[in-house]
C-alpha cells in the first residue's frame, strides 16, 4: 500500500467498512455451524477488498469535491484509483474461490451492482427509489445471504429457509433507514451532479422521519424474529444496546430543526458510527451469551 498515492488510499475509505459490518456480525451471530476458515476469509474478502474496491470505483466516477462517506475532504482522483479498485475486486474473487464457486459468483454480482451505482452508463444513483432499493437489498439481505452461506459452508439452495430469510429481510429494512441518512448532508453535491437520491427527494426533515420509520419497522422485525426463534430476552437486551443510537438520533433531529447546519458530514458520521458500533457490540454479545 505504501507504493500507492495517498489520494488512492484515502478514496478506498477502509474505515467506511465499519458501517456495513453489522450485517456480517448479524449473520455470524445466527450461524449454527461455523466454519472458522470461511468465517475469517469472508470477513477479509468483504471488508478489506470488496467494500474498499467499491468505494474507490464509485469515487473515481463521482469525483466528489465535498465530503463523502468517511472522507471529509476528498482529494482529486487519479487513474491509479480505478486500476487499484479493479485489482482489489480481482483479488476478492480469487480469495472467494477458496470458499466455493457459488460464493464467488455472489461476490462478482455484488461487485457489478456496486459499479452500476455510479458508472455513467447506468448510474443507479440518479434514480431515488431504484438506487435506494438496489443499495439496501444488496448491502442488506443479499450480503446476509452471502455471509451466512460462506460461514456455514452451505449451498445457495440451502439458505432460502424462514429462519434465514427472516433476519436477511430485517437487514434490508435496517439498511433502508441508514442509507438515506448517509446522503442527508450531500444534497448540494448530488443536486449539482444531477443525482436525485432518496434523501434529496425527501428533503432533510422527511429524511429523518423516513429513517425513523424504517428503524421502527426493523426493530419490530427483531421483536418478531427473536420471539419466534429465541425468546423476548434477546430483544430486550437489544433495546439497551440501541439506546445511544436513539438518543443521538433524536438529539440530532431536534438540533437540525433549529439549525440546518447541524446536518453535516461530522454528525452523519457520528450517527453511523454509534449505530454500527452498537449493533456490532450487540451481535458479539449475542454470540457469547446466546
Amino acid at each position: 500500500m505504501t507504493m500507492l498515492k495517498e489520494s488512492t488510499i484515502l478514496h478506498l475509505r477502509f474505515p467506511f467498512s465499519i458501517f456495513l459490518m453489522p450485517i456480517y456480525f448479524f449473520a455470524l451471530s445466527q450461524s449454527m455451524a461455523v466454519d472458522p476458515i470461511n468465517m475469517i476469509l469472508s470477513y477479509v474478502i468483504l471488508h478489506l477488498f470488496v467494500y474498499p474496491a467499491s468505494n474507490g470505483f464509485n469515487s473515481y466516477y463521482d469525483k466528489d469535491e465535498e465530503s463523502i462517506g468517511a472522507l471529509e475532504k476528498p482529494p482529486p482522483v487519479s487513474e491509479e484509483l480505478l486500476f487499484v479498485s479493479l485489482m482489489m475486486d480481482a483479488v476478492a474473487l480469487v480469495l472467494a474461490a477458496i470458499i466455493g464457486w457459488q460464493f464467488t459468483i455472489m461476490v462478482f454480482i455484488y461487485g457489478m451492482i456496486s459499479k452500476a451505482y455510479s458508472h455513467p452508463a447506468v448510474r443507479l444513483k440518479k434514480y431515488p427509489m431504484g438506487g435506494w432499493i438496489t443499495a439496501i437489498i444488496f448491502q442488506g439481505s443479499y450480503t446476509y445471504f452471502m455471509v451466512y452461506m460462506a460461514i456455514n459452508d452451505l449451498n445457495i439452495t440451502e439458505i432460502f429457509t424462514p429462519d434465514i430469510l427472516f433476519p436477511a429481510t430485517i437487514s434490508t429494512v435496517l439498511l433502508g433507514g441508514f442509507y438515506p441518512i448517509t446522503q442527508i448532508y450531500q444534497h448540494n453535491e448530488d443536486r449539482k451532479r444531477g443525482d436525485k437520491t432518496l434523501s434529496l427527494l425527501l428533503g432533510i426533515q422527511n429524511t429523518f422521519f423516513f429513517a425513523g420509520m424504517m428503524f421502527l419497522i426493523a426493530d419490530l422485525g427483531f421483536l418478531f424474529y427473536f420471539v419466534s426463534y429465541f425468546s423476548i430476552f434477546p430483544f430486550l437486551i437489544l433495546q439497551i444496546f440501541l439506546l445511544p443510537v436513539l438518543y443521538f438520533f433524536v438529539q440530532w433531529f431536534r438540533k437540525s430543526l433549529q439549525d440546518v447546519d447541524e446536518v453535516n458530514f461530522r454528525n452523519t458520521m457520528r450517527m453511523n458510527l454509534i449505530a454500527s458500533s452498537s449493533l456490532i457490540a450487540y451481535f458479539i454479545f449475542f454470540i457469547i451469551y446466546f
